[in-house]
């Protein structure tokens, strides 16, 4: 399917699901970004995995009883990013472990509730791997309210978290709640993950945490530059992604993820000054040019 067949369906009110769809993508790239930033630099990656995984029990209470799903998932992810911050807060016991711990009960109990519920595969597919025709109106509203609600957040807070990232002594020297800041971080990759589940799905989301902001710390060494880049580069994934998805019928989720590793190797490799390729050729001109110098 060619770009203009695919902007046409677009506007096609018989796809109507498909803009929303792209809407709730971007939406999901956008505070992905903005929150995977903090979770390049401060190596939060496996944080990152377990929420993405202690939603799961969330939503299939939520499935079971008939509720709203992203607000089951977003109790669920809330609840577990709380007990991480508190228990690992002392650092008596490592917060990877601590992690391990909850990510495993929390993927557990939901294994449990799907397999005493009856009905829960087809749903379950969807909600594990992303769907392009799951996404209402309602759902889209309640993305692009929790996006506004978080990126405010992250503004508000975005010096204290910065300091807690950096050194978290000096910070709790200067008066800051330590535990607090970690929390409100905590609290917020939770949210991510819990708007991108409809989209992307609940096994792939880390990535678009991960690989858009990876990518964007390939461009700069700046915390703000990086916060605005790993939007750009998560939603231009998203929209290749969806293009993809709709024209090649592949799993929505699996084309964004796919399009934004492809994004990151493309950096990796030509990059300005980081790239792999670039860097060689600019080492190369300046040997160069040392050379022809005279002695």
């Amino acid at each position: 399917m060619s770009f203009l067949d695919f902007l046409s369906d677009l506007l096609n009110p018989n796809f109507a699901f498909l803009p929303r769809a792209l809407l709730i993508a971007i939406a999901s790239s956008v505070i992905c970004g903005l929150v995977g930033t903090h979770v390049v630099l401060r190596g939060l990656s496996f944080v990152g995995d377990a929420l993405s995984h202690a939603v799961f029990p969330g939503i299939a209470i939520a499935f079971a009883l008939h509720g709203p799903i992203l607000l089951g998932g977003g109790i669920a992810g809330i609840l577990v990013a709380v007990l991480i911050s508190v228990f690992s807060y002392n650092r008596r016991i490592r917060e990877d472990s601590i992690i391990g711990i909850f990510f495993a009960a929390a993927f557990a109990l939901g294994l449990v509730i799907v397999a005493k519920t009856p009905g829960y595969t087809g749903s379950l597919e969807s909600l594990l791997f992303g769907s392009l025709t799951g996404v209402t109106n309602t759902d889209l509203l309640a993305s692009l309210l929790a996006c506004a609600l978080i990126g405010l957040v992250l503004t508000v807070f975005h010096e204290r978290i910065v300091l807690v990232s950096v050194d978290r002594d000096y910070a709790q020297s200067k008066g800051l709640s330590v535990l607090g800041i970690d929390l409100i971080l905590h609290v917020a990759i939770a949210a991510a993950v819990v708007i991108s589940v409809q989209t992307i799905g609940n096994v792939l989301v880390l990535a678009l945490l991960i690989t858009p902001a990876a990518s964007a710390r390939l461009l700069t060494d700046r915390v703000f530059t990086m916060m605005l880049l790993a939007p750009l580069l998560g939603s231009l994934a998203a929209f290749l992604g969806i293009w993809s998805s709709w024209s090649f019928d592949i799993p929505s989720g699996a084309a964004i993820v796919l399009t934004s590793a492809l994004l990151f190797i493309l950096l990796w490799l030509f990059a300005p000054q980081r790239g792999l390729l670039t860097s060689r050729f600019v080492d190369i001109r300046r040997r160069h040019t040392e050379r022809s110098l005279p002695a």
